[in-house]
């Protein structure tokens, strides 16, 4: 994606005002998460839904983020050992990523887990590591490709440690 493409554009907190009714990535949980469920979960702080808003005001992709804990013997060992040995660890779940399937190919994916993840190194909120669980393999391939690691009894749940995160963006 080039610096003319990024400038247009924008992730911005899901409000009333944006209309999902359209969305289609082609995993249908996904979408009808986001169709039906992403406001509410909004409101009632289950999670915080962000959306990829082009310069038409169409929704490009989404994704949610929300607090969890990991506990400590499903990480690796040597993920472990520089850990304090506390029975759980708080995380960051990025819980759902999603781009339309109209969008699909241009680098939204990436720009929007980019943007998550700049979002949960920002925060103030203690959190060791992003976990994800990825829908399929498809999806565990990408998140492996951008550095993430798997859970060794989970292959479909991975993290990226937050001190490896905040690397990213000083």
């Amino acid at each position: 994606m080039n610096d003319q493409a990024e400038e247009k554009l924008r992730v911005e907190p899901l409000t009333p005002s944006h209309d999902r009714s359209g969305f289609e990535s082609g995993v249908e949980p996904l979408d009808r998460y986001f169709r039906v469920q992403a406001g509410q979960d909004a409101r009632k702080n289950m999670a915080a839904p962000f959306v990829l808003v082009l310069l038409d005001g169409t929704i490009a992709g989404y994704y949610t983020l929300s607090s969890t804990s990991v506990q400590l013997g499903e990480l690796p060992e040597q993920t472990v050992r520089k850990l304090p040995r506390y029975p759980l660890m708080p995380a960051t779940l990025l819980g759902r990523l999603a781009v339309d399937r109209r969008q699909q190919r241009k680098g939204h994916g990436r720009f929007l887990l980019a943007n998550a993840l700049y979002r949960a190194a920002q925060s103030e909120i203690a959190s060791f590591a992003v976990i994800v669980n990825a829908k399929d393999d498809n999806a565990r391939r990408f998140y492996e490709r951008e550095s993430f690691l798997p859970f060794p009894d989970q292959p479909m749940k991975l993290f990226r440690p937050m001190a490896d995160i905040k690397q990213l963006f000083k």
